[in-house]
C-alpha cells in the first residue's frame, strides 16, 4: 500500500483535534462499545484457530511468553530506577506497564498484517491473553516486596477477572466451542466490521494521547527517550523468542509488536489497587503518551522488517 492506512488517519485525527482542545469526544457508552467489540473480536478469531490446535502444542509458546513478561519488567526496572532515578514505586509500575501488553496495538498489528496478506500464527490472541499477567506481579513485589500489606486477594480478582482478560477469555472460548461455522451468523458484526470498530477506538486512542502530553513537559526527556528505546529492546527480544519457538516470520513480527507495546489498561487499573502511591501520569504519559503511538505510526513495520531480517539471516 502507498498511502497512509485509514486507521492510522483516525488516529492522528484524535491526537491533533486533542491537542488543539477541539470539543471532539467519543461518548463513554460508545467508548465502552466499542473497547468490548474489539475485545471479543479478538478472542473469537484466535479461538476459531485454537479449536483447530492441540493444547499439548501451544504450552511451550505459552510459558516462553509468561518468561518474557518476567525479564521484560525486570529489564525494565532497573533502568528506570537508576538511571532515571524514579521512586521505586514509580519505577517498578513503569516497569509493570512495558512488560505488559497492548490490545490497541495488537489490534492494529493485525489490520497491518490483514492489509499486507502477512500470515501469522492464529493462536496471538492466546499469548495475548498470557502476557498480561506476569508484569503485574513482578511489579507489584518490586515496589513492595512480598508482605501482608498486600492485597492479592483484589490484586488477583484486578488481573484474572479484570474486563479485558474476561472478555478475551471469553471470546477465546466462544470460538474455540463454536467454530468457524457456529459463528457465521456473528460474522458480520464482529469479523466483516472489526477495521470500522479500529478506527473508533483509534479516534479515542489519539483523544487519549493528547491529556498525556501535559505530562511529558512537565517530567523532561527521560520518559520519551525511554518510551520509544524500551519498545525496540523489547522488540529484539520478541523476535528472538520467535526464532526460538520456530515462529513463522509474521508471528515472530507479531511477538515482536507484542513485546514492545505497553499496557495503559489492565496494568493501571492493578497499580491502582496494590500500588496506589506510585504517580499515574508517569506511567500513561509514557505509555499512551509516546509508547502508544510510536508503535501504531512506526514501530510495527520496524518490527516486521526486524522480523524479515533475523529469518533471512538465520536461514541464510
Amino acid at each position: 500500500m502507498n498511502v497512509i492506512d485509514p486507521i492510522i488517519l483516525f488516529f492522528l485525527l484524535g491526537l491533533v483535534a486533542g491537542l488543539l482542545r477541539s470539543e471532539l469526544r467519543l461518548p463513554a457508552a460508545i467508548y465502552e462499545f466499542v473497547s468490548i467489540l474489539l475485545l471479543l473480536a479478538i478472542g473469537l478469531k484466535g479461538g476459531v484457530e485454537l479449536a483447530k490446535q492441540p493444547f499439548a502444542d501451544l504450552l511451550p509458546d505459552m510459558l516462553a511468553v509468561v518468561a518474557m513478561g518476567f525479564f521484560l519488567t525486570l529489564l525494565a526496572f532497573p533502568v528506570l530506577r537508576f538511571v532515571g532515578r524514579f521512586k521505586r514505586a514509580d519505577a517498578a509500575s513503569i516497569a509493570a506497564h512495558y512488560g505488559s501488553v497492548s490490545v490497541g496495538t495488537y489490534a492494529v498489528a493485525v489490520a497491518y498484517f490483514s492489509s499486507r496478506q502477512i500470515t501469522f500464527e492464529e493462536h496471538m490472541p492466546l499469548l495475548l491473553v498470557m502476557l498480561e499477567i506476569p508484569a503485574i506481579l513482578v511489579g507489584i513485589v518490586l515496589a513492595r516486596g512480598v508482605s501482608r500489606q498486600t492485597r492479592w486477594s483484589e490484586v488477583a480478582h484486578e488481573v484474572f477477572l479484570g474486563k479485558g482478560i474476561v472478555l478475551l477469555v471469553g471470546g477465546l472460548l466462544i470460538g474455540w466451542a463454536a467454530g468457524s461455522d457456529g459463528l457465521a451468523s456473528i460474522k458480520p458484526l464482529f469479523f466483516d466490521l472489526f477495521k470500522g470498530i479500529l478506527a473508533l477506538f483509534l479516534l479515542e486512542m489519539g483523544l487519549l494521547t493528547a491529556t498525556q502530553m501535559g505530562g511529558l513537559r512537565r517530567y523532561g526527556l527521560f520518559l520519551v527517550v525511554f518510551g520509544v528505546g524500551m519498545p525496540l529492546c523489547s522488540s529484539l527480544v520478541g523476535i528472538g523468542l520467535g526464532l526460538a519457538l520456530g515462529l513463522s516470520v509474521g508471528g515472530t513480527a507479531m511477538l515482536a509488536t507484542l513485546a514492545a507495546s505497553a499496557s495503559y489498561i489492565a496494568v493501571p487499573a492493578a497499580m491502582r489497587i496494590s500500588v496506589p502511591e506510585a504517580n499515574p501520569t508517569l506511567s500513561l504519559g509514557a505509555s499512551l503518551g509516546v509508547t502508544f503511538p510510536f508503535n501504531v505510526l512506526v514501530g510495527i513495520p520496524i518490527y516486521y522488517a526486524l522480523a524479515v531480517w533475523a529469518h533471512t539471516f538465520v536461514g541464510g
